[in-house]
């Protein structure tokens, strides 16, 4: 199959698609020998009338937990309402409350699936500054929604606690209120700045060893609390560091869409557990590559999920955070959703030429499920958008 895609010298290049073959689901869910989250993304309904840019969009609920039902089959658990979710960036938390609720029951009916849900502060208003109490009562908040629905929480970064702290001390005294107050083991999340340039110096500063040692003292303390904590700095050495600290029982979950397929496999600081965003749109290969390193195959589980590892820097490529917008570009190419439309308008955030290096790249890792399908989107996407047919 061939298509004609655009080049960086504005050239119209021919591709010759490496895979034909559509991808089949395994009859039963695998199993993995690593904890392999994978953060969801959502589904909008572009047919109802809402604020494209507004933080309040109309969900497409059915396809919505249609492509949670697809990660569960293939052997992953969801992280629910995360980045990936586009928190903060499209989805508020109205709309992040009902998706936890309705992805909680909807879990409930499929036999072995398991999520856990992202609980934060984004429904203080980010206009103003707030006190601690006010940030501890906010996740309480949150953290109510997430535990009341049947979840364990994910206890995502706070713009609002970043803005108001002080020391350290500030970030130990709130995680050491909302810890103690769990129902729950909880998964923190350290998002670096990449993501979210309002989260630049968590923990109380911007030297990263100084941070890890303020997240280290927290973890330490409530270690019996703590299923792990997802490290998303897009720098393998730092999570190394941080994993090769960690007290017993407690699972780091690399978060680094740039280096996982390494740090999922270990050496000898340890290994990796995972809650990444990037295992939404290769899901099927990440699957089957799980399966070979949990049979001990690493050769096959890195010629697998290698090439996966470049089309993921293309996604997460500066402007890291406009990354949702390849990941649901995928979902559309791949015929989970019937349009490529997007909370906040996101699908504007990128350039043609980066959706069609996002095409070359699925192609040759072989996520691109339904071949012929995604060719006859893509050309219709190139028709539309830059009058290439």
């Amino acid at each position: 199959m061939k298509i004609k895609l655009p080049e960086q010298d504005g050239a119209i290049q021919t591709y010759v698609m490496q895979h034909r073959e559509d991808t089949s689901t395994p009859a039963t869910p695998p199993s993995f020998n690593r904890i392999a989250y994978a953060a969801a993304h959502v589904v909008v309904d572009p047919r109802y009338a809402y604020d494209p840019w507004g933080d309040s969009p109309r969900v497409d609920w059915d396809k919505t937990l249609a492509f949670r039902e697809y990660l569960y089959g293939l052997g992953f658990k969801v992280a629910e309402a995360m980045d990936t979710a586009q928190r903060g960036m499209g989805i508020g938390w109205p709309t992040a409350s009902e998706l936890i609720r309705r992805s909680v029951a909807h879990a409930r009916t499929i036999p072995g699936a398991d999520l856990a849900c992202g609980a934060g502060t984004d429904h203080l208003d980010n206009a103003r500054r707030h006190s601690l109490s006010d940030i501890i009562a906010a996740y309480g908040d949150q953290f109510d929604v997430v535990e009341s629905a049947g979840a364990r929480p994910i206890m995502m970064a706070s713009r609002a606690l970043c803005a108001a702290a002080r020391s350290a001390d500030d970030y130990k005294n709130v995680y050491d209120a909302v810890i103690s107050a769990s129902r729950n083991k909880v998964v923190l999340h350290w998002l670096g700045e990449a993501f979210d340039a309002s989260l630049a110096g968590y923990w109380g500063s911007s030297d990263v060893a100084t941070a890890m040692g303020t997240v280290l003292d927290i973890i330490r303390l409530h270690k019996g609390k703590i299923e792990g904590i997802k490290i998303s700095l897009l720098n393998a050495e730092y999570e190394r560091q941080l994993r090769s600290q960690l007290p017993a029982g407690v699972a780091m979950f690399t978060g680094d869409d740039y280096n996982y397929g390494d740090l999922i496999a270990g050496d000898s600081t340890g290994k990796s557990h995972a809650l990444l965003g990037i295992f939404d749109p290769i899901a099927p290969v990440a699957s089957r590559a799980l399966v070979a390193l949990a049979a001990g195959d690493t050769d096959r589980y890195h010629q697998l999920i290698t090439p996966t590892v470049a089309l993921s820097r293309e996604l997460f490529v500066a402007p890291t955070q406009y990354y949702k917008a390849g990941v649901v570009f995928l979902s559309w190419l791949n015929g989970h959703q019937s349009h490529f439309s997007m909370a906040g308008g996101m699908q504007s955030a990128r350039s043609v030429l980066h959706y069609a290096e996002v095409f070359r790249k699925a192609d040759a890792a072989g996520v691109l499920i339904r071949p012929e399908l995604a060719q006859r989107r893509m050309g219709e996407f190139l028709s539309l958008h830059a009058g290439i047919d």
